[in-house]
């Protein structure tokens, strides 16, 4: 590289980047077509709870972003969560390739580039797909979050809810699909029906609504995702034993024909670890920073309540140390009280081919702060690879926006085999204790329990003429215990003793999302 001056207009936007602490480095300044590798554009750490966009037409780069964001929150001790939709971001397991390309950015943004891959954890949704089956059950998932997958209109959503306020009063566990079926039938049902008077009602039409729904969604095989073990999203927060961030990679590829579940289902990730955190504060790192690719499907056809709800969630769980960061094709996919919780961006080119691109790149423009640059020429005129970045200080105000040459990746720039996948599967810790679906006793049985029998039975056996010798034997006290031992040695009554006791320790609270809270 020749060493010609550095342009003012570079060196005043690479001093609003000159951070103290630890920081990213996300590429050099771009300016006329000319990356600058001595005006360098980060981000601190120290903000990147505060959340984030990264926005751009197909193609022009976000994948290798987030990879690079990644791989460095890695190699600094945080880690991440990343939804791998396409099936192109399991390469961050292993160390990049050398070519000429690579070294020929590296060398056009001052980095040091050098093979390297990052500790993996991967996982797949009820275990479609080679990943760590994550499941969730249909009590921690909640009714709000449910009726978003179910695509239920706001009465139908409040008839939900109401059925899982029913099934906590009651003592019905919903782990699986099943378990909520039997319910809302309990719930049609004559007796049901009298059991609701005291709390509302649910009409037959709107439980039919709720029952085919539930029927499509298991025939699409979405069964599998609701059950037990449930994952535990502390997982999520792993560290390696040399202090390396690991890397969660949900796999999404085998339900890429069910985008409003996936999409949903990243949203109860984040809405259990808001639950099960502490409130931190602000730190010089988070503890965790979370992916959420192709957001525009979660807020399509959102009712009132659930757009809420993610907005509460984003706005609160930036002090349990948690960043959050959108991706997407424009800020315009993400509601206007969500993106303005967004402080660092990061936006690839955008194309203005149509009247709507046109909208879409004049709103984009509009949610920059003001500087030197046309933004609207900037950003159809940007490369893959490149993007306009403006980020928060260590002291919580905007840096300048930069037209930015980002860095490569030093992980492979695209899938691992799928042997090497499996084989990091199989050597997870975490496998031997989720890959196995497994089925308690729950309100599916306990309902099935109650149903009357097709031969009532005797009430009393007939007593023998001589009492046997079992018999006396169970007459006469049982050691300590006496009849008290006999009767808790009974499978009937120690079976209901446990359910009583489940019950009573089961602590039943909702949170923004209406999903339950769980003991660890």
């Amino acid at each position: 590289m020749d060493s010609a001056p550095t342009p003012t207009a570079v060196r005043e936007i690479a001093d609003g980047y000159a951070f103290t602490g630890p920081a990213l480095d996300l590429g050099a300044v771009l300016l006329d077509g000319t990356a600058y590798p001595d005006a360098q554009v980060r981000v601190p750490l120290a903000v990147l709870n505060r959340h984030g966009l990264v926005a751009g037409a197909t193609g022009t780069g976000k994948t290798k972003t987030l990879q690079l964001i990644a791989e460095q929150l890695s190699a600094q001790g945080v880690p991440v969560f990343l939804a791998d939709i396409k099936g192109d971001v399991s390469g961050i397991a292993a160390p990049g390739t050398p070519g000429e390309r690579t070294a020929t950015r590296a060398a056009e943004v001052g980095q040091q580039w050098t093979p390297r891959g990052c500790p993996v954890d991967f996982y797949s949704l009820g275990g479609q797909g080679a990943g760590i089956p994550i499941r969730a059950t249909v009590t921690s998932f909640g009714p709000l979050l449910l009726a978003k997958v179910l695509d239920l209109n706001e009465t139908q959503e409040a008839s939900l809810s109401l059925v899982f306020h029913y099934a906590d009063r009651k003592g019905l566990e919903l782990y699986d699909l099943k378990d909520l079926t039997a319910v809302i039938g309990h719930l049609t049902s004559p007796e049901g029906k009298e059991e609701l008077r005291t709390i509302g009602g649910l009409s037959a039409a709107t439980a039919g609504v709720i029952l085919r729904a539930l029927t499509v969604l298991e025939n699409e095989g979405a069964a599998a995702f609701f059950g037990e073990p449930e994952f535990d999203t502390a997982e999520l927060l792993r560290t390696t034993a040399d202090g390396a961030g690991v890397v969660s990679v949900l796999e999404l590829p085998a339900v890429q024909d069910r985008p409003r579940l996936f999409s949903t289902f990243l949203m109860w990730l984040l809405a259990d670890l808001y639950q099960e955190l502490p409130e931190v504060g602000d730190l010089d790192r988070p503890k965790l920073v979370f992916f959420f690719d192709e957001a525009h499907l979660l807020f399509r056809g959102a009712s009132k309540a659930f757009l809420e709800a993610i907005t509460q969630t984003v706005r609160l769980i930036r002090s349990k140390g948690v960043g959050i960061f959108f991706v997407t094709q424009t800020p315009r996919d993400v509601p206007a009280d969500v993106l303005a919780q967004l402080g660092n961006r990061v936006q690839h080119a955008l194309r203005a081919f149509t009247p709507d691109d046109a909208k879409a790149l004049k709103a984009t423009v509009s949610t920059f702060p003001r500087s030197s640059y046309d933004l609207a020429a900037v950003l159809t005129s940007l490369g893959t690879g490149e993007a306009v970045i403006t980020v928060l200080s260590e002291k919580g105000a905007p840096t300048p926006v930069a037209a930015t040459r980002l860095r490569a990746p030093q992980s492979l720039m695209g899938p691992i085999e799928p042997g090497a996948l499996q084989a990091a599967v199989d050597a997870s810790p975490l496998t031997a204790r989720y890959r196995d679906a497994i089925d308690r006793e729950s309100a599916y049985e306990k309902l099935a329990a109650r149903a009357p029998r097709p031969e009532a039975e005797p009430v009393e056996p007939p007593a023998p003429s001589e009492p046997t010798e079992p018999a006396r034997r169970r007459a006469e006290p049982q050691g300590a215990g006496g009849l008290l031992g006999s009767l808790l040695n009974n499978p009937t009554v120690k079976s209901f003793a446990r359910s009583a006791g489940k019950q009573l320790g089961q602590e039943i609270s909702r949170s923004l999302f209406g999903t339950s809270k769980r003991r660890r």
